[in-house]
């Protein structure tokens, strides 16, 4: 089946009124109350190293921005446009939109509906918004005019299962990890089947070549370049928990040996950024007895430095699916975390 047919597409659109509205429907449960932090350093910042102290600025306290979303993923930091201070994108998927903050006016308003059930977005070396979504099963990109150029949907004349998230590395080549999250739904009503392993992919958009780099993980999720991108990192599944992996990649953009930089039993790492440190900031949900001295049921952010030592952590009143890096100094942390929008000012500068 196509991974664009209109067959594939109504059964989607169904897995979306199905699978994905199951999923909004457990993301509308009511968060915490969230108030600012009244006392400085904010109650919110654990510390479990002393590094962790010299990311923040003394009295940064976290934000929320806009909420009443469903599932709140993909945030991708804008600034082309020196005229409108800065805006960022990030999706919501379970609605099927893809939303609009706007740094000057603090508003957030919808930029594109439908959005093909969206998920993670990025640029690409000129600036162009990069979409992976669930409802196609593809990579697309918008173009200046608006129209929608789709980079990738298939491999080997399979459709793809449903990239989750990417990145696009100096060389304009974009990565990306293709779980069958998307499809989890309809397969279980026998609808659609995974095509293809649960892959990490390269595209070479130049030569419109599409190399499958990594093929063995376990519903590979959020990923990362260190700064030389001679290091890829990629957040997988193992057993009940999650496990963060770094992949050598050398200068052909061949991916070698791998390690293993932090795993836990329980929760759950999501969407992941690298500061200019070297220091991983990751989306977390966290298990029952997640251990590593993180909270229990402790939602938000974690910090690793390049080695995987744990430093501290970011709570936040519900999930964090993703984050990114953004403001003009890219020293504006911004977390999608299930039905919310939230930020906060940090002393680190992430990786533009």
């Amino acid at each position: 089946m196509n991974a664009s047919s209109p067959s594939r597409r109504r059964l989607l659109h169904a897995a979306a009124g199905t699978g994905l509205m199951a999923l909004g429907a457990a993301a509308r449960a009511e968060p915490a109350d969230f108030t600012p932090a009244e006392r400085h350093p904010a109650a919110t910042l654990h510390a479990l190293d002393p590094a962790f102290a010299a990311l923040f600025r003394p009295g940064a306290t976290v934000e929320r921005l806009a909420t009443g979303f469903r599932w709140a993923e993909g945030p991708a930091w804008f600034d082309a446009d020196a005229a409108d201070g800065g805006h960022l994108l990030f999706s919501d998927v379970a609605t099927n939109r893809m939303l609009r903050h706007d740094a000057a006016t603090g508003r957030t308003t919808v930029f594109r509906a439908p959005s093909g059930n969206s998920n993670g977005l990025a640029r690409d070396r000129d600036g162009r918004l990069l979409a992976c979504e669930h409802l196609g099963g593809r990579v697309t990109r918008t173009e200046r005019d608006g129209s929608v150029t789709v980079l990738a949907d298939r491999f080997d004349g399979q459709p793809l299962n449903s990239p989750n998230d990417l990145v696009c590395a100096r060389d304009g080549a974009v990565w990306f990890t293709d779980p069958p999250y998307g499809l989890v739904d309809a397969r279980r009503a026998g609808l659609v089947r995974a095509e293809q392993p649960h892959g990490v992919y390269r595209l070479d958009v130049a030569r419109g070549r599409l190399d499958r780099v990594i093929a063995d993980l376990s519903f590979p999720n959020g990923l990362a370049f260190a700064r030389d991108e001679r290091r890829l990192y990629v957040v997988a599944r193992k057993d009940a928990g999650c496990v963060l992996l770094a992949f050598e990649v050398d200068s052909e953009a061949r991916v070698g040996s791998r390690s293993v930089l932090f795993e836990t039993a329980t929760g759950t790492l999501d969407g992941l950024r690298v500061d200019t440190g070297g220091n991983l900031w990751c989306a977390w949900g966290a298990g029952a007895n997640p251990g590593h001295g993180l909270a229990p049921n402790g939602e938000g952010v974690i910090v690793l430095d390049a080695r995987g030592r744990l430093l501290g952590q970011i709570a936040l009143p519900e999930r964090c699916a993703n984050l990114c890096f953004g403001g003009v100094a890219r020293d504006r942390l911004f977390m999608t975390a299930t039905t919310s929008l939230y930020a906060l000012d940090v002393a680190a500068q992430g990786l533009g």
